[in-house]
Protein backbone atom coordinates (compact mmCIF):
# COMPACT_ATOMS: atom_id res chain seq x y z
CA UNK A 1 0.00 0.00 0.00
CA UNK A 2 1.32 3.70 -1.13
CA UNK A 3 2.47 5.73 1.69
CA UNK A 4 1.29 9.19 1.87
CA UNK A 5 3.38 11.37 -1.37
CA UNK A 6 6.28 12.96 -0.22
CA UNK A 7 8.43 16.05 -1.74
CA UNK A 8 10.38 14.79 -4.31
CA UNK A 9 13.54 13.83 -3.81
CA UNK A 10 15.55 16.64 -5.89
CA UNK A 11 13.68 18.96 -3.61
CA UNK A 12 14.64 17.83 -0.21
CA UNK A 13 17.56 19.57 0.67
CA UNK A 14 18.35 22.44 2.62
CA UNK A 15 19.01 26.14 1.79
CA UNK A 16 22.91 25.05 1.18
CA UNK A 17 21.76 22.73 -1.11
CA UNK A 18 22.81 19.26 1.00
CA UNK A 19 20.94 16.15 1.00
CA UNK A 20 20.80 14.77 4.78
CA UNK A 21 23.06 17.36 6.14
CA UNK A 22 26.57 16.66 4.57
CA UNK A 23 26.03 15.19 0.58
CA UNK A 24 25.77 17.94 -1.93
CA UNK A 25 26.72 21.28 -1.76
CA UNK A 26 28.22 24.30 -4.17
CA UNK A 27 31.60 24.22 -3.64
CA UNK A 28 33.35 26.95 -5.76
CA UNK A 29 35.55 29.49 -6.37
CA UNK A 30 34.20 33.34 -5.90
CA UNK A 31 34.49 33.68 -10.01
CA UNK A 32 31.35 31.33 -10.41
CA UNK A 33 28.80 32.53 -7.27
CA UNK A 34 27.13 34.52 -9.91
CA UNK A 35 26.92 32.37 -12.48
CA UNK A 36 26.05 29.51 -10.40
CA UNK A 37 23.19 31.81 -8.68
CA UNK A 38 22.36 33.13 -12.07
CA UNK A 39 21.93 29.48 -13.50
CA UNK A 40 19.78 28.41 -10.40
CA UNK A 41 17.49 31.34 -10.73
CA UNK A 42 16.93 30.78 -14.40
CA UNK A 43 16.25 27.03 -13.45
CA UNK A 44 13.62 27.43 -10.72
CA UNK A 45 11.77 30.40 -13.38
CA UNK A 46 11.91 28.03 -16.39
CA UNK A 47 10.65 24.18 -13.99
CA UNK A 48 7.66 26.38 -12.95
CA UNK A 49 6.94 28.09 -16.37
CA UNK A 50 4.17 26.30 -18.26
CA UNK A 51 5.53 27.48 -21.68
CA UNK A 52 8.82 25.96 -20.88
CA UNK A 53 7.23 22.52 -19.47
CA UNK A 54 5.14 22.32 -22.73
CA UNK A 55 8.45 23.16 -24.93
CA UNK A 56 10.48 20.25 -23.01
CA UNK A 57 7.61 17.59 -23.01
CA UNK A 58 7.72 18.39 -27.04
CA UNK A 59 10.97 17.51 -27.76
CA UNK A 60 11.03 14.27 -25.37
CA UNK A 61 8.30 13.14 -27.06
CA UNK A 62 9.01 14.32 -30.63
CA UNK A 63 12.53 14.07 -30.43
CA UNK A 64 14.26 11.75 -27.97
CA UNK A 65 11.08 9.64 -28.67
CA UNK A 66 9.55 8.83 -25.64
CA UNK A 67 8.63 6.78 -24.05
CA UNK A 68 11.25 3.75 -24.38
CA UNK A 69 10.07 0.27 -24.49
CA UNK A 70 9.15 -1.44 -21.21
CA UNK A 71 9.91 -5.38 -22.07
CA UNK A 72 9.89 -8.91 -20.70
CA UNK A 73 12.78 -10.73 -21.47
CA UNK A 74 11.26 -14.12 -21.45
CA UNK A 75 14.05 -16.21 -22.64
CA UNK A 76 16.51 -14.75 -20.03
CA UNK A 77 13.89 -15.13 -17.65
CA UNK A 78 12.94 -18.87 -18.50
CA UNK A 79 17.00 -19.55 -18.87
CA UNK A 80 17.56 -18.53 -15.27
CA UNK A 81 14.55 -19.70 -13.51
CA UNK A 82 13.19 -17.57 -10.55
CA UNK A 83 12.06 -13.74 -10.71
CA UNK A 84 10.83 -12.43 -13.86
CA UNK A 85 13.04 -10.22 -15.85
CA UNK A 86 12.12 -6.93 -17.68
CA UNK A 87 14.30 -4.45 -18.85
CA UNK A 88 13.32 -0.54 -19.34
CA UNK A 89 14.81 0.14 -22.82
CA UNK A 90 15.78 3.76 -22.51
CA UNK A 91 18.70 3.07 -25.13
CA UNK A 92 15.97 3.44 -27.98
CA UNK A 93 15.89 7.13 -27.16
CA UNK A 94 17.41 9.34 -29.73
CA UNK A 95 21.11 8.49 -29.65
CA UNK A 96 21.20 5.33 -28.39
CA UNK A 97 21.40 6.40 -24.29
CA UNK A 98 19.64 8.67 -21.46
CA UNK A 99 22.26 11.21 -21.57
CA UNK A 100 20.15 13.17 -24.26
CA UNK A 101 17.22 13.98 -21.61
CA UNK A 102 19.53 16.12 -19.32
CA UNK A 103 21.75 17.28 -22.75
CA UNK A 104 18.12 18.48 -24.17
CA UNK A 105 16.76 20.44 -20.91
CA UNK A 106 20.47 21.89 -21.36
CA UNK A 107 19.98 22.72 -24.56
CA UNK A 108 16.39 24.80 -23.41
CA UNK A 109 18.31 26.53 -20.68
CA UNK A 110 20.69 27.94 -22.44
CA UNK A 111 18.79 28.98 -25.60
CA UNK A 112 16.45 30.70 -22.72
CA UNK A 113 19.58 32.46 -21.25
CA UNK A 114 20.42 34.14 -24.41
CA UNK A 115 23.81 32.39 -24.71
CA UNK A 116 25.45 30.72 -27.79
CA UNK A 117 27.81 28.59 -26.56
CA UNK A 118 27.82 25.02 -24.74
CA UNK A 119 30.24 23.07 -23.03
CA UNK A 120 30.18 19.61 -20.98
CA UNK A 121 32.42 16.78 -20.10
CA UNK A 122 32.06 12.63 -20.87
CA UNK A 123 33.86 10.02 -20.11
CA UNK A 124 31.87 6.39 -22.21
CA UNK A 125 31.11 9.66 -24.58
CA UNK A 126 27.68 9.33 -24.37
CA UNK A 127 26.92 12.41 -22.74
CA UNK A 128 29.07 14.14 -24.97
CA UNK A 129 27.55 12.51 -28.58
CA UNK A 130 24.12 13.82 -26.96
CA UNK A 131 25.14 17.14 -25.98
CA UNK A 132 26.15 18.03 -29.32
CA UNK A 133 23.58 15.84 -30.89
CA UNK A 134 21.11 18.82 -28.80
CA UNK A 135 23.79 21.36 -29.93
CA UNK A 136 23.04 20.94 -33.25
CA UNK A 137 19.36 20.57 -33.05
CA UNK A 138 18.98 24.42 -31.08
CA UNK A 139 21.71 25.78 -33.25
CA UNK A 140 24.64 25.78 -30.27
CA UNK A 141 28.13 26.02 -30.62
CA UNK A 142 29.41 22.99 -28.80
CA UNK A 143 32.57 22.11 -26.87
CA UNK A 144 33.57 18.66 -25.38
CA UNK A 145 36.02 17.71 -22.65
CA UNK A 146 37.29 14.11 -22.79
CA UNK A 147 39.76 12.28 -21.24
CA UNK A 148 42.37 10.71 -24.44
CA UNK A 149 41.87 7.07 -22.09
CA UNK A 150 38.52 7.76 -23.07
CA UNK A 151 39.03 9.44 -26.62
CA UNK A 152 41.14 6.12 -27.55
CA UNK A 153 38.64 3.33 -26.25
CA UNK A 154 35.22 5.46 -27.53
CA UNK A 155 36.35 5.85 -31.00
CA UNK A 156 32.24 5.35 -32.32
CA UNK A 157 30.67 8.08 -30.10
CA UNK A 158 33.94 10.78 -31.27
CA UNK A 159 33.33 10.40 -34.37
CA UNK A 160 29.63 11.24 -33.66
CA UNK A 161 30.67 14.52 -31.95
CA UNK A 162 32.06 15.53 -34.91
CA UNK A 163 30.06 14.96 -36.95
CA UNK A 164 27.47 17.06 -35.58
CA UNK A 165 29.85 19.47 -35.48
CA UNK A 166 31.26 19.59 -31.62
CA UNK A 167 34.72 20.41 -31.07
CA UNK A 168 36.16 17.84 -28.85
CA UNK A 169 38.96 18.85 -26.30
CA UNK A 170 41.15 16.03 -25.70
CA UNK A 171 42.35 16.00 -21.62
CA UNK A 172 45.73 14.76 -21.17
CA UNK A 173 45.93 15.47 -16.82
CA UNK A 174 45.55 13.12 -14.36
CA UNK A 175 44.02 9.36 -15.14
CA UNK A 176 42.89 10.75 -18.53
CA UNK A 177 39.44 9.77 -17.63
CA UNK A 178 36.29 11.36 -16.82
CA UNK A 179 37.11 13.03 -13.50
CA UNK A 180 39.95 14.91 -15.56
CA UNK A 181 37.65 15.80 -18.05
CA UNK A 182 34.95 17.12 -15.46
CA UNK A 183 37.98 19.16 -14.26
CA UNK A 184 38.99 21.13 -17.04
CA UNK A 185 35.50 21.72 -18.55
CA UNK A 186 34.89 24.08 -15.01
CA UNK A 187 37.90 25.07 -15.30
CA UNK A 188 37.33 26.39 -18.96
CA UNK A 189 33.76 27.54 -17.75
CA UNK A 190 35.01 30.08 -15.20
CA UNK A 191 37.09 32.17 -18.14
CA UNK A 192 34.15 32.01 -19.84
CA UNK A 193 30.44 31.67 -18.03
CA UNK A 194 29.22 35.39 -19.91
CA UNK A 195 29.16 33.74 -22.64
CA UNK A 196 28.72 30.13 -22.16
CA UNK A 197 26.67 27.81 -20.82
CA UNK A 198 27.83 24.53 -18.74
CA UNK A 199 26.07 21.23 -18.94
CA UNK A 200 27.26 18.84 -15.96
CA UNK A 201 26.73 15.23 -17.89
CA UNK A 202 25.75 13.39 -14.42
CA UNK A 203 23.94 13.87 -11.06
CA UNK A 204 27.56 15.96 -9.82
CA UNK A 205 29.21 18.55 -9.03
CA UNK A 206 27.57 21.99 -7.57
CA UNK A 207 24.01 21.53 -6.48
CA UNK A 208 22.48 23.44 -9.10
CA UNK A 209 24.00 20.75 -11.68
CA UNK A 210 22.58 17.66 -9.86
CA UNK A 211 18.59 19.39 -9.73
CA UNK A 212 18.86 19.73 -13.18
CA UNK A 213 20.60 16.28 -14.49
CA UNK A 214 18.13 14.45 -11.93
CA UNK A 215 14.89 16.63 -13.39
CA UNK A 216 15.68 15.89 -16.68
CA UNK A 217 16.23 11.84 -15.66
CA UNK A 218 13.38 11.84 -13.76
CA UNK A 219 11.26 11.64 -17.05
CA UNK A 220 12.72 7.29 -17.40
CA UNK A 221 10.74 6.76 -14.33
CA UNK A 222 7.34 8.90 -15.24
CA UNK A 223 7.24 6.58 -18.14
CA UNK A 224 7.85 3.21 -16.44
CA UNK A 225 5.71 3.85 -13.39
CA UNK A 226 2.55 3.89 -16.37
CA UNK A 227 4.36 1.30 -18.01
CA UNK A 228 4.22 -0.90 -15.19
CA UNK A 229 0.43 -0.20 -14.53
CA UNK A 230 -0.79 -0.99 -17.79
CA UNK A 231 1.16 -4.18 -17.84
CA UNK A 232 0.30 -5.28 -14.76
CA UNK A 233 -3.19 -3.67 -14.32
CA UNK A 234 -1.72 -3.66 -10.63
CA UNK A 235 1.80 -3.07 -9.07
CA UNK A 236 3.16 -6.09 -8.46
CA UNK A 237 4.03 -8.28 -4.93
CA UNK A 238 7.72 -7.02 -5.00
CA UNK A 239 9.77 -4.81 -7.76
CA UNK A 240 13.46 -5.07 -7.73
CA UNK A 241 14.45 -1.87 -9.88
CA UNK A 242 18.62 -2.36 -10.72
CA UNK A 243 20.54 0.62 -12.48
CA UNK A 244 24.03 0.77 -12.66
CA UNK A 245 26.11 3.61 -11.25
CA UNK A 246 28.77 5.42 -12.30
CA UNK A 247 27.58 9.47 -11.65
CA UNK A 248 24.17 8.47 -10.98
CA UNK A 249 21.98 10.13 -13.36
CA UNK A 250 19.99 7.17 -15.18
CA UNK A 251 20.06 5.20 -11.72
CA UNK A 252 17.86 8.60 -10.30
CA UNK A 253 16.01 9.05 -13.41
CA UNK A 254 14.78 5.58 -13.36
CA UNK A 255 14.16 5.48 -9.23
CA UNK A 256 12.98 8.98 -8.72
CA UNK A 257 8.94 8.57 -8.73
CA UNK A 258 9.39 5.24 -6.69
CA UNK A 259 11.19 7.37 -3.71
CA UNK A 260 7.37 7.47 -1.71
CA UNK A 261 6.93 3.84 -2.34
CA UNK A 262 8.04 1.67 0.67
CA UNK A 263 11.12 -0.67 -0.44
CA UNK A 264 9.48 -3.71 0.78
CA UNK A 265 7.45 -2.98 -1.95
CA UNK A 266 9.64 -1.34 -4.66
CA UNK A 267 13.28 -1.94 -3.64
CA UNK A 268 16.45 -0.29 -5.34
CA UNK A 269 19.79 -1.97 -6.30
CA UNK A 270 22.60 -0.10 -7.72
CA UNK A 271 25.40 -1.60 -9.53
CA UNK A 272 28.97 0.50 -9.58
CA UNK A 273 32.10 -0.80 -11.31
CA UNK A 274 34.09 -3.07 -9.88
CA UNK A 275 36.92 -3.22 -11.88
CA UNK A 276 39.31 -6.04 -13.18
CA UNK A 277 38.68 -9.55 -11.08
CA UNK A 278 42.65 -9.24 -9.93
CA UNK A 279 43.11 -5.69 -9.49
CA UNK A 280 42.74 -3.47 -6.74
CA UNK A 281 41.56 -0.45 -8.63
CA UNK A 282 37.92 0.02 -9.04
CA UNK A 283 35.19 2.73 -9.26
CA UNK A 284 32.94 1.62 -6.57
CA UNK A 285 32.64 4.43 -3.73
CA UNK A 286 29.23 3.11 -1.94
CA UNK A 287 29.89 -0.32 -2.49
CA UNK A 288 33.46 -1.21 -2.09
CA UNK A 289 34.16 1.62 1.09
CA UNK A 290 35.17 5.24 0.11
CA UNK A 291 35.48 8.16 2.38
CA UNK A 292 33.31 11.85 2.63
CA UNK A 293 35.10 14.10 0.61
CA UNK A 294 34.56 16.83 -2.14
CA UNK A 295 34.67 16.31 -6.06
CA UNK A 296 34.11 18.73 -8.35
CA UNK A 297 31.95 21.04 -6.03
CA UNK A 298 30.14 18.58 -4.02
CA UNK A 299 30.35 16.87 -0.70
CA UNK A 300 29.96 12.53 -1.55
CA UNK A 301 31.84 9.58 -0.76
CA UNK A 302 34.89 9.68 -2.94
CA UNK A 303 37.39 7.05 -3.67
CA UNK A 304 41.27 9.02 -1.88
CA UNK A 305 43.48 7.87 -0.05
CA UNK A 306 44.38 8.80 3.25
CA UNK A 307 45.77 11.94 2.52
CA UNK A 308 42.41 13.19 0.53
CA UNK A 309 44.18 12.66 -2.42
CA UNK A 310 41.86 11.55 -4.93
CA UNK A 311 42.22 7.71 -6.06
CA UNK A 312 42.66 6.26 -9.93
CA UNK A 313 39.88 4.26 -10.42
CA UNK A 314 39.64 1.66 -13.25
CA UNK A 315 36.90 -0.03 -15.21
CA UNK A 316 36.04 -1.63 -18.26
CA UNK A 317 32.90 0.36 -18.81
CA UNK A 318 34.08 4.71 -19.20
CA UNK A 319 30.74 5.92 -18.26
CA UNK A 320 30.89 4.26 -14.91
CA UNK A 321 35.09 4.97 -14.52
CA UNK A 322 34.70 7.64 -11.68
CA UNK A 323 35.99 7.49 -8.33
CA UNK A 324 32.90 9.96 -7.01
CA UNK A 325 28.98 9.48 -6.99
CA UNK A 326 25.91 11.46 -6.83
CA UNK A 327 25.46 13.32 -3.50
CA UNK A 328 21.63 11.80 -4.25
CA UNK A 329 22.75 8.15 -4.25
CA UNK A 330 25.17 8.82 -0.59
CA UNK A 331 21.86 9.99 0.74
CA UNK A 332 19.78 7.03 -0.52
CA UNK A 333 22.88 5.15 1.21
CA UNK A 334 22.54 6.23 4.30
CA UNK A 335 19.00 6.43 4.82
CA UNK A 336 19.07 2.59 3.80
CA UNK A 337 16.59 3.32 0.74
CA UNK A 338 18.78 1.68 -1.52
CA UNK A 339 21.37 -0.75 -1.62
CA UNK A 340 24.38 -0.90 -3.87
CA UNK A 341 26.76 -3.52 -4.52
CA UNK A 342 29.49 -3.94 -7.71
CA UNK A 343 30.29 -5.85 -10.79
CA UNK A 344 33.39 -6.80 -11.99
CA UNK A 345 34.48 -5.85 -15.59
CA UNK A 346 34.69 -9.94 -16.62
CA UNK A 347 30.99 -10.24 -14.69
CA UNK A 348 29.59 -7.32 -16.87
CA UNK A 349 31.27 -9.23 -19.76
CA UNK A 350 29.56 -12.29 -19.47
CA UNK A 351 25.75 -10.65 -18.63
CA UNK A 352 26.38 -9.42 -22.17
CA UNK A 353 27.31 -12.66 -23.53
CA UNK A 354 24.17 -14.11 -21.95
CA UNK A 355 21.44 -11.08 -22.78
CA UNK A 356 22.81 -10.74 -26.45
CA UNK A 357 22.33 -14.45 -26.73
CA UNK A 358 18.74 -14.69 -25.59
CA UNK A 359 17.54 -11.71 -26.34
CA UNK A 360 17.40 -9.14 -29.28
CA UNK A 361 19.16 -6.43 -26.75
CA UNK A 362 22.11 -5.17 -26.93
CA UNK A 363 23.41 -3.29 -23.84
CA UNK A 364 26.34 -0.96 -23.56
CA UNK A 365 29.08 -2.28 -20.59
CA UNK A 366 27.66 0.37 -18.26
CA UNK A 367 23.86 -1.65 -17.79
CA UNK A 368 25.84 -4.81 -18.16
CA UNK A 369 26.78 -4.26 -14.62
CA UNK A 370 23.18 -4.23 -14.35
CA UNK A 371 22.13 -7.17 -16.11
CA UNK A 372 25.10 -9.06 -14.04
CA UNK A 373 23.24 -8.30 -10.75
CA UNK A 374 19.96 -9.75 -12.35
CA UNK A 375 21.67 -12.66 -13.53
CA UNK A 376 23.09 -13.25 -9.86
CA UNK A 377 20.29 -12.48 -7.86
CA UNK A 378 16.93 -13.57 -10.19
CA UNK A 379 17.40 -17.81 -9.67
CA UNK A 380 17.33 -16.93 -5.99
CA UNK A 381 13.69 -15.07 -5.90
CA UNK A 382 10.25 -16.66 -6.06
CA UNK A 383 8.34 -16.43 -9.73
CA UNK A 384 5.76 -13.56 -8.64
CA UNK A 385 8.84 -11.26 -8.01
CA UNK A 386 9.41 -8.66 -10.77
CA UNK A 387 12.93 -7.23 -11.65
CA UNK A 388 13.53 -4.12 -13.79
CA UNK A 389 17.18 -3.49 -15.32
CA UNK A 390 17.84 -0.10 -17.06
CA UNK A 391 18.85 -0.74 -20.02
CA UNK A 392 20.53 2.66 -20.71
CA UNK A 393 22.85 2.06 -22.98
CA UNK A 394 23.52 0.27 -26.20
CA UNK A 395 26.74 -1.39 -27.16
CA UNK A 396 27.51 0.34 -30.59
CA UNK A 397 30.02 2.65 -28.65
CA UNK A 398 32.08 -0.87 -27.18
CA UNK A 399 32.24 -2.14 -30.23
CA UNK A 400 36.09 -2.14 -30.36
CA UNK A 401 36.33 -3.39 -26.60
CA UNK A 402 34.12 -6.17 -27.50
CA UNK A 403 36.23 -6.91 -30.20
CA UNK A 404 39.07 -7.19 -28.84
CA UNK A 405 37.33 -9.04 -25.24
CA UNK A 406 35.07 -11.31 -26.87
CA UNK A 407 35.54 -11.92 -30.33
CA UNK A 408 32.31 -9.97 -31.42
CA UNK A 409 31.35 -7.54 -34.15
CA UNK A 410 28.97 -4.74 -33.31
Amino acid sequence: MRIKKKIPLIDQHDKFGFWGKKFGGSFIPETLKKPVDDLTKEFQKLRKNKSFLKKRDFYFKNYIGSPTRFIKLEKLSNHLGGAQIWAKVVSDANGGAHKIYNATVHALICKSMGKKYIVGDTGAGYAGKMLSMAAKKFDLKCKIFMGIKDIKRQKPNCDAMRKNGAEIVPVYTGSQTLVDAVSECMRYWVSNCDTTHMCVGSTVGPNIFVKICGWSTAQISRELKKQIKKEFNKFPKKIKLINCVGGGSSAYGFWSEFIDYPKTKIEFIGVEAGGPKYSKLHAAPLSKGAKLGVLHGAASYVCQDNEGQINETESISAGLDYPGVSPLHCFLKDTKRAKYTYATDEEALNAYKLVTKYEKLNPSLEPSHAFAEAIKIAPKLNKDIVVIVNSCGDAKKDRDILRKRLGRII
